[in-house]
């Protein structure tokens, strides 16, 4: 089983786990997840059509057979998902991305000091029965922290949180090594599992094959990969956003247009579904279902594998983004939902501005570019993922380099297929896929961190992390998070992403929005999310 993210890799695949056993391979589940897991309830339950006792039936528009593991996964579904079935210390607004009390009792108030003390919530348990504790807080972050331990989840605190240390059985201290406020939106990412369970030889590999146990107002019933997975509200749950539906239904359903079939009609098997293509919005709201779009850092990405020439020279990675007819692209293949990338942020990110490097559509200045490289007959193989809209985009991104003279084959394939390629150290070129870091948050470090640090599998598979250009980048990183001034830690950030795009090594083509259906008549508390997946924490049946 891959960890598969929206359409990325989380770092944390197979050569980058030899110290946590996080491996990708599929296995068989636990026995304990395997006793619940004998077959679906049913791909198509919807409870008796909603109402208090009704099943909410989802259609997730990406697989479920990534890493369930909360501090490895990039997984669209499994994201979503852990946050249903997990609780951090605090959470975050799935939209303003604002902390509020999860499972501590209050959001701190100085936010400015290197300590922050947290007390958890009374009455908090595991799905187990078994009550939280700081020894299973104190569990999950050094797992986190720990150097020999490879997680994703590194990447997001390692840089300013020195430790947690346990204060008494319901208190918790987080040490910083600098005054950092922007980590206390970060705490969501550190998911608190059960020390008693996870610590058990094999569990981690468990928790990567689906085994999930938390405190959310969710526990998980059964896991079927590439099928569906199951939740029920949990009865002992005591936390700020309780349970609205009783049961829980998400189905994977990674081709479009059976996905829009499962919500479409009088006898539509599904109340909501994320990903929905745009030429299929009309049809929907004409059915009588919401479609609302959310506009974020959601992209199409270009990542050129830097060892393999001619793509070392940055004159070539320019030329085939100058290269790129954007404007059609959002025409014939987003129908208008999407923006030419003019940073490596989108628009309505806090620390954007348009990049110093701006890849415009000129194929003249392409062309220019590769004959000053000295390159000419050039065939490139674009590995690619297959989710539906980046494979609308594919025949726009090979008439744009085959007019240039660039002759270009399109290799779409799953994403589990693309990735295991570069996990195994296979030769590539030129690999399209879709990121969106905003699931994890807004901001323009961890954005950065996510796609650009110094350890990530990203920079591995692009081969460029040992390169003098990228080393002085990851300094400059480091020195922007350290910054204490909010001006000049922007003023920081905005400089270093006009390396990032000068650079074009990992660099978005276009953000586009993303888009959401729902039953109205059904559902209500419903809000479009910028990134993939969805978040039921404060809907409810109409």
């Amino acid at each position: 089983m891959r960890d598969v993210t929206h359409d990325a890799p989380a770092p944390a695949r197979r050569s980058f786990l030899k110290h946590s056993g996080a491996l990708g391979a599929a296995a068989a589940l636990s026995p304990a997840l395997a006793a619940c897991s004998a077959g679906p309830e049913s791909t198509n339950d919807t409870g008796g059509g909603g109402g208090r006792n009704g099943t909410l039936t989802a259609v997730i528009g990406y697989g479920n057979d990534g890493s369930w593991d909360p501090t490895q996964t990039a997984s669209a579904f499994c994201m979503a998902a852990n946050n249903h079935i997990y609780e951090g210390l605090l959470d975050t607004d799935p939209l303003s991305r604002e902390p509020y009390a999860a499972l501590a009792t209050a959001v701190p108030g100085d936010l400015g000091g290197t300590s922050w003390t947290f007390e958890l919530r009374p009455g908090a348990t595991f799905h187990d029965g078994k009550p939280v504790t700081a020894d299973d807080v104190v569990f999950v972050y050094e797992r986190i922290l720990d150097p020999g331990t490879q997680t994703l989840a590194k990447g997001f605190f390692a840089s300013w949180l020195k430790e947690v240390r346990k204060v008494d059985a319901r208190t918790v201290e987080l040490v910083l090594k600098f005054p950092f406020p922007d980590g206390v939106s970060r705490l969501t990412l550190a998911k608190i599992m059960p020390q008693h369970v996870f610590s058990r030889p094999g569990a981690w590999e468990e928790a990567v094959k689906g085994k999930a146990i938390g405190s959310g107002p969710y526990r998980q019933t059964a896991h079927h990969p590439k099928s569906n997975t199951t939740f029920e509200a949990y009865a002992d749950y005591n936390g700020p956003r309780p349970a609205a539906f009783k049961k829980m239904n998400w189905l994977t359903i990674v081709d479009a247009a059976p996905r829009v079939a499962k919500i479409s009609g009088a006898s539509a098997g599904a109340q909501i579904a994320d990903n929905i293509p745009y030429a299929n919005i009309g049809q929907l709201e004409k059915g009588g279902m919401t479609v609302q779009g959310g506009s974020g850092m959601n992209n199409l990405f270009l990542m050129f594998n830097t060892r393999h020439k001619p793509f070392d020279d940055v004159r070539v990675r320019q030329a085939l983004h100058y290269a790129v007819d954007r404007d059609k692209m959002i025409e014939v293949a987003l129908k208008g939902h999407g923006k030419p990338a003019s940073s490596f942020l989108d628009e309505g990110n806090p620390s954007y501005r348009p990049a110093r490097t701006v890849y415009g559509y000129d194929p003249e200045k392409a062309k220019a570019l590769l004959a000053e490289a000295g390159v000419r007959g050039l065939k490139v193989d674009i590995l690619a993922v297959n989710v539906s809209w980046i494979v609308d985009c594919l025949p726009t991104l090979k008439a744009s380099w085959d007019a240039i003279g660039v002759e270009t084959t399109l290799s779409p394939q799953e994403t589990t297929a693309v990735f295991t390629k570069m996990d195994q150290k296979q030769d590539y070129q030129v690999v399209a896929a879709a990121s969106n870091p905003n699931q994890f948050g807004l901001d323009a470090d961890l954005i950065m961190r996510y796609n650009h640090g110094p350890q990530n599998l990203w920079m591995r598979y692009a081969r460029w992390a040992d390169a003098p250009v990228a080393r002085k980048l990851f300094a400059d990183m480091d020195r922007a998070t350290k910054e204490p001034d909010a001006d000049r830690k922007k003023a920081m950030v905005q400089d270093y992403l006009d390396v990032v795009a000068e650079q074009a090594v990992l660099y978005p083509v276009v953000h586009n929005e993303l888009m959401t259906a729902w039953d109205p008549k059904r559902l209500s508390g419903i809000r479009a999310q910028p990134y993939p997946g969805i978040n039921l924490l404060q809907a409810k049946w109409v």
